[in-house]
Protein backbone atom coordinates (compact mmCIF):
# COMPACT_ATOMS: atom_id res chain seq x y z
CA UNK A 1 0.00 0.00 0.00
CA UNK A 2 2.99 2.32 0.50
CA UNK A 3 5.54 1.44 -2.18
CA UNK A 4 5.44 -1.56 -4.58
CA UNK A 5 9.19 -1.30 -5.22
CA UNK A 6 10.09 -1.49 -1.51
CA UNK A 7 7.65 -4.39 -1.15
CA UNK A 8 9.25 -6.25 -4.08
CA UNK A 9 12.79 -5.72 -2.75
CA UNK A 10 11.71 -6.98 0.66
CA UNK A 11 9.86 -10.10 -0.46
CA UNK A 12 12.04 -11.11 -3.42
CA UNK A 13 15.56 -10.08 -2.38
CA UNK A 14 15.16 -9.70 1.41
CA UNK A 15 16.41 -6.11 1.17
CA UNK A 16 14.38 -4.50 3.92
CA UNK A 17 13.83 -0.88 4.76
CA UNK A 18 15.97 0.49 7.64
CA UNK A 19 14.22 -0.27 10.90
CA UNK A 20 13.15 2.35 13.41
CA UNK A 21 14.07 2.24 17.11
CA UNK A 22 11.73 0.09 19.23
CA UNK A 23 8.95 2.01 20.97
CA UNK A 24 9.52 0.44 24.37
CA UNK A 25 7.33 2.88 26.32
CA UNK A 26 4.45 2.23 23.92
CA UNK A 27 5.03 -1.50 24.31
CA UNK A 28 4.93 -1.17 28.11
CA UNK A 29 1.63 0.72 27.91
CA UNK A 30 0.21 -1.98 25.61
CA UNK A 31 1.13 -4.70 28.09
CA UNK A 32 -0.34 -2.80 31.03
CA UNK A 33 -3.58 -2.11 29.17
CA UNK A 34 -3.86 -5.81 28.30
CA UNK A 35 -3.46 -6.75 31.97
CA UNK A 36 -6.03 -4.15 32.94
CA UNK A 37 -8.64 -5.34 30.44
CA UNK A 38 -7.82 -8.97 31.27
CA UNK A 39 -8.85 -8.38 34.87
CA UNK A 40 -12.32 -7.37 33.65
CA UNK A 41 -12.31 -10.22 31.13
CA UNK A 42 -11.90 -12.67 34.00
CA UNK A 43 -14.88 -11.10 35.77
CA UNK A 44 -16.91 -10.95 32.52
CA UNK A 45 -17.49 -7.27 33.18
CA UNK A 46 -17.16 -4.14 31.09
CA UNK A 47 -14.11 -2.01 31.71
CA UNK A 48 -14.98 1.49 33.06
CA UNK A 49 -13.75 3.02 29.79
CA UNK A 50 -16.34 0.94 27.94
CA UNK A 51 -19.10 1.95 30.34
CA UNK A 52 -18.10 5.63 30.23
CA UNK A 53 -18.38 5.56 26.42
CA UNK A 54 -21.72 3.70 26.41
CA UNK A 55 -20.17 0.70 24.66
CA UNK A 56 -22.42 -2.28 25.28
CA UNK A 57 -19.76 -4.96 25.25
CA UNK A 58 -17.36 -6.90 27.46
CA UNK A 59 -13.79 -8.11 26.86
CA UNK A 60 -13.95 -11.32 24.82
CA UNK A 61 -12.69 -14.62 26.20
CA UNK A 62 -11.28 -17.20 23.79
CA UNK A 63 -8.78 -20.06 24.10
CA UNK A 64 -6.69 -18.57 21.23
CA UNK A 65 -6.57 -15.01 22.57
CA UNK A 66 -2.93 -15.26 23.69
CA UNK A 67 -1.97 -16.63 20.26
CA UNK A 68 -3.91 -13.85 18.53
CA UNK A 69 -1.93 -11.29 20.53
CA UNK A 70 1.51 -12.79 19.89
CA UNK A 71 3.57 -10.92 17.30
CA UNK A 72 4.77 -14.01 15.45
CA UNK A 73 1.48 -15.91 15.33
CA UNK A 74 -1.49 -13.55 15.58
CA UNK A 75 -4.81 -14.20 13.90
CA UNK A 76 -3.93 -16.15 10.77
CA UNK A 77 -5.42 -17.46 7.55
CA UNK A 78 -4.27 -18.74 4.17
CA UNK A 79 -5.77 -16.71 1.34
CA UNK A 80 -6.71 -19.47 -1.09
CA UNK A 81 -6.63 -17.53 -4.40
CA UNK A 82 -3.02 -16.45 -3.80
CA UNK A 83 -1.82 -19.06 -1.27
CA UNK A 84 -0.53 -16.17 0.85
CA UNK A 85 -0.26 -16.69 4.60
CA UNK A 86 -1.78 -13.58 6.19
CA UNK A 87 -1.56 -12.81 9.88
CA UNK A 88 -1.76 -9.93 12.32
CA UNK A 89 -1.33 -9.61 16.07
CA UNK A 90 -4.26 -7.83 17.68
CA UNK A 91 -4.24 -5.90 20.95
CA UNK A 92 -7.70 -6.84 22.19
CA UNK A 93 -11.11 -8.16 21.23
CA UNK A 94 -14.44 -7.28 22.81
CA UNK A 95 -17.83 -8.83 22.13
CA UNK A 96 -21.13 -6.96 21.94
CA UNK A 97 -24.65 -7.99 22.91
CA UNK A 98 -25.27 -9.35 19.39
CA UNK A 99 -22.31 -11.73 19.69
CA UNK A 100 -20.18 -9.77 17.22
CA UNK A 101 -16.47 -9.44 17.88
CA UNK A 102 -15.09 -5.91 18.18
CA UNK A 103 -11.47 -5.26 17.20
CA UNK A 104 -9.63 -2.99 19.64
CA UNK A 105 -6.26 -1.38 19.05
CA UNK A 106 -4.20 0.38 21.72
CA UNK A 107 -2.29 3.52 20.78
CA UNK A 108 -0.06 5.76 22.88
CA UNK A 109 1.53 9.14 22.32
CA UNK A 110 2.48 12.36 24.11
CA UNK A 111 1.26 15.63 22.61
CA UNK A 112 -0.15 18.94 23.76
CA UNK A 113 -3.51 18.47 22.05
CA UNK A 114 -6.29 15.92 22.13
CA UNK A 115 -5.65 12.69 20.28
CA UNK A 116 -7.58 11.78 17.13
CA UNK A 117 -7.29 9.53 14.08
CA UNK A 118 -7.90 12.34 11.58
CA UNK A 119 -4.37 12.86 10.22
CA UNK A 120 -3.56 11.56 6.73
CA UNK A 121 -0.70 9.37 8.01
CA UNK A 122 -3.10 7.60 10.37
CA UNK A 123 -4.62 5.76 7.42
CA UNK A 124 -2.16 3.04 8.44
CA UNK A 125 -3.97 2.73 11.80
CA UNK A 126 -7.29 2.29 10.00
CA UNK A 127 -5.93 -0.24 7.53
CA UNK A 128 -4.38 -2.16 10.39
CA UNK A 129 -7.76 -2.46 12.11
CA UNK A 130 -9.49 -3.44 8.87
CA UNK A 131 -6.97 -6.23 8.28
CA UNK A 132 -7.72 -7.56 11.77
CA UNK A 133 -11.46 -7.44 11.03
CA UNK A 134 -10.88 -9.28 7.75
CA UNK A 135 -8.74 -11.93 9.45
CA UNK A 136 -11.33 -12.66 12.12
CA UNK A 137 -14.05 -12.92 9.47
CA UNK A 138 -11.82 -15.28 7.48
CA UNK A 139 -11.75 -17.46 10.60
CA UNK A 140 -15.53 -17.67 10.67
CA UNK A 141 -16.32 -15.07 13.33
CA UNK A 142 -19.09 -12.49 13.13
CA UNK A 143 -17.30 -9.16 13.38
CA UNK A 144 -18.70 -5.69 14.00
CA UNK A 145 -17.81 -3.02 11.44
CA UNK A 146 -17.16 -0.71 14.39
CA UNK A 147 -13.81 -1.07 16.12
CA UNK A 148 -12.22 1.09 18.79
CA UNK A 149 -8.88 2.77 19.32
CA UNK A 150 -7.99 3.04 22.99
CA UNK A 151 -5.73 6.05 22.55
CA UNK A 152 -3.78 7.30 25.56
CA UNK A 153 -1.91 10.60 25.66
CA UNK A 154 0.94 11.46 28.03
CA UNK A 155 0.47 14.95 29.43
CA UNK A 156 3.31 17.41 28.87
CA UNK A 157 1.56 20.41 30.48
CA UNK A 158 2.47 19.47 34.06
CA UNK A 159 5.12 21.17 36.20
CA UNK A 160 7.56 18.29 36.33
CA UNK A 161 8.29 14.62 35.78
CA UNK A 162 8.68 13.37 39.39
CA UNK A 163 9.16 9.77 38.20
CA UNK A 164 5.75 9.50 36.60
CA UNK A 165 3.86 10.45 33.44
CA UNK A 166 0.16 11.17 33.71
CA UNK A 167 -2.00 9.92 30.86
CA UNK A 168 -5.45 10.77 29.57
CA UNK A 169 -7.16 8.00 27.59
CA UNK A 170 -9.75 8.46 24.87
CA UNK A 171 -11.80 5.70 23.23
CA UNK A 172 -12.28 6.50 19.54
CA UNK A 173 -14.78 4.50 17.44
CA UNK A 174 -13.94 3.69 13.84
CA UNK A 175 -16.18 2.10 11.22
CA UNK A 176 -13.98 -0.20 9.19
CA UNK A 177 -14.35 -1.36 5.59
CA UNK A 178 -12.19 -4.35 4.67
CA UNK A 179 -13.25 -4.60 1.00
CA UNK A 180 -9.80 -3.33 -0.09
CA UNK A 181 -7.97 -6.29 1.49
CA UNK A 182 -8.91 -8.95 -1.08
CA UNK A 183 -7.87 -6.98 -4.20
CA UNK A 184 -4.71 -5.83 -2.43
CA UNK A 185 -3.68 -9.44 -1.77
CA UNK A 186 -4.15 -10.20 -5.46
CA UNK A 187 -2.00 -7.17 -6.33
CA UNK A 188 0.63 -8.29 -3.82
CA UNK A 189 0.86 -11.69 -5.47
CA UNK A 190 1.13 -10.12 -8.93
CA UNK A 191 3.84 -7.72 -7.75
CA UNK A 192 5.84 -10.46 -6.03
CA UNK A 193 5.89 -12.59 -9.19
CA UNK A 194 6.65 -9.72 -11.59
CA UNK A 195 9.73 -7.66 -12.36
CA UNK A 196 11.01 -5.03 -9.96
CA UNK A 197 8.66 -2.00 -10.11
CA UNK A 198 10.04 1.33 -11.26
CA UNK A 199 10.71 4.10 -8.76
CA UNK A 200 7.57 6.16 -8.67
CA UNK A 201 5.20 8.00 -6.41
CA UNK A 202 4.29 6.19 -3.22
CA UNK A 203 0.65 5.35 -2.63
CA UNK A 204 0.75 7.19 0.70
CA UNK A 205 0.88 10.50 -1.19
CA UNK A 206 4.21 11.87 -2.36
CA UNK A 207 7.48 10.15 -3.33
CA UNK A 208 8.63 7.14 -1.29
CA UNK A 209 11.26 8.56 1.05
CA UNK A 210 13.22 5.31 1.08
CA UNK A 211 13.41 5.09 -2.73
CA UNK A 212 14.25 8.79 -2.97
CA UNK A 213 17.11 8.39 -0.49
CA UNK A 214 18.44 5.27 -2.23
CA UNK A 215 18.39 6.96 -5.65
CA UNK A 216 20.07 10.16 -4.43
CA UNK A 217 22.74 8.24 -2.57
CA UNK A 218 23.46 6.08 -5.62
CA UNK A 219 23.73 9.13 -7.86
CA UNK A 220 26.06 10.86 -5.40
CA UNK A 221 28.22 7.75 -5.06
CA UNK A 222 28.54 7.33 -8.82
CA UNK A 223 29.42 11.03 -9.22
CA UNK A 224 32.03 10.71 -6.47
CA UNK A 225 33.56 7.58 -8.03
CA UNK A 226 33.61 9.21 -11.45
CA UNK A 227 35.35 12.25 -9.99
CA UNK A 228 38.00 10.13 -8.28
CA UNK A 229 38.62 8.22 -11.51
CA UNK A 230 39.11 11.47 -13.45
CA UNK A 231 41.54 12.76 -10.80
CA UNK A 232 43.65 9.64 -11.03
CA UNK A 233 43.85 9.89 -14.82
CA UNK A 234 44.92 13.56 -14.56
CA UNK A 235 47.61 12.66 -12.06
CA UNK A 236 49.06 10.11 -14.48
Amino acid sequence: MQCPRCFWLDTRLKITRPSSPPFNINKAIDELLKKEFDSYRAKKQAHPLMADNQIKAVPYSHSDLDKWRHNFTGVTTVHQPTNLHVFGAIDDVWVNDAGELIVVDYKATAKDKEVSIDSDWQISYKRQMEVYQWLLRANGFAVSDTGYFVYTNGRIDLDGFNDRVEFRTKVIPYTGNDTWVEPTLLKMKETMEGDMPEIGTAAMGGPCEFCTYARQRTELTLTHLKGNSSSKKSAK
